[in-house]
């Protein structure tokens, strides 16, 4: 019997107790007793209740003891769900490859040739798909060692970022290939990893552009969120020496540290904006209706117009 059953027979059996107690019965009753009695005859109607719940309650308690523990069935959904990570956990690589082989398309693939990345999935439907597949770090290895575009940010998104020691970064990032990979390697993965500030420093004076790209990259990363420790004047300084004829993945890195300087510390927003001016980086950028141009001096003014609102709100 549940706890609460128990407390509410005892309750019970109190109150029952207390009725039947012998001062209700004694021989010289008072009017109001007699009274009572005459309307309410208690003595012998309580007594038999008594007698009817002790028998109740010692044979709920004998069955209580014997009879075996029922045990829950699972649910319908747990079931499901059992069922889906058994399945997950013998993912194959091939069934993985055979499943974005399906998603490929020609229209996607020729957008992407011109920003240079080679896989024609939707990143939509690839998103999806991990979503289906969940974290599996192992299926994540081999889907990076295959070295197909696809499989590599499908391997991104299903990994576990602090599971890669910085070696393992560092392999990675040297051999990303495509721009789209590197991007997701260090937003999706580096940054998240313990790592990160190391691979920071030794990958930001990299003679391989590529990689000194990623330090730059997480230097702006620093630059908007911890910024204490760096030295941001010496920053400008190099920007303004190099991004004019950095390598194109370099420069954009850049270029990105330029606008965040000048987004998220006021002290150098007007050198921010004059180097941006000056050095004219992506300012004939094509930028679609309604999106922020990645040329500095704009996008730092676009920035620094959404906060004002916010920032110039007398506090309460």
């Amino acid at each position: 019997m549940p706890r609460y059953g128990i407390d509410i027979v005892n309750l019970t059996l109190t109150i029952i107790t207390t009725l039947h107690h012998p001062s209700l019965n004694d021989q010289e009753p008072t009017r109001r007793r007699r009274a009572l009695n005459k309307r309410h005859p208690h003595p012998k109607l309580f007594s038999g209740l008594l007698e009817g719940f002790r028998e109740f309650v010692g044979a709920r308690r004998r069955v209580t003891r014997c009879a075996p523990r029922r045990r829950l069935e699972p649910t319908a959904e747990k079931r499901e769900a059992t069922m889906a990570e058994t399945i997950l956990a013998g993912t194959t690589v091939a069934a993985v490859m055979a499943d974005l082989a399906a998603l490929e398309n020609p229209q996607i693939r020729a957008v992407n040739a011109n920003h240079g990345d080679d896989h024609g999935v939707n990143l939509t439907q690839l998103r999806a798909v991990a979503k289906r597949l969940k974290t599996q770090p192992e299926l994540a290895r081999e889907l990076w060692q295959t070295g197909d575009t696809a499989a590599r940010l499908l391997a991104i998104l299903i990994c576990r970022p602090k599971a890669f020691d910085r070696d393992d970064l560092d392999r990675m990032l040297r051999a990303a290939g495509t721009p789209k990979v590197q991007d997701w390697l260090v937003n999706y993965v580096m940054k998240k990893n313990p790592h990160a500030e190391e691979l920071r420093v030794a990958w930001f004076a990299d003679p391989d552009a590529v990689v000194a790209s990623a330090g730059w990259a997480l230097t702006s990363e620093r630059v908007a969120t911890s910024p204490d420790g760096l030295d941001l004047a010496g920053l400008l300084d190099l920007i303004e020496a190099e991004m004019k004829d950095a390598p194109e993945r370099l420069q954009w890195a850049m270029n990105h540290c330029l606008a965040q300087i000048g987004i998220e510390h006021a002290e150098y927003r007007v050198r921010a904006l004059a180097i941006g001016e000056r050095l004219q980086v992506l300012k004939d950028y094509p930028t679609p209706p309604g999106c922020t141009s990645p040329f500095a001096p704009a996008w730092i003014t676009e920035m620094v117009s959404r906060r004002l609102p916010i920032e110039n709100t007398p506090p309460t």
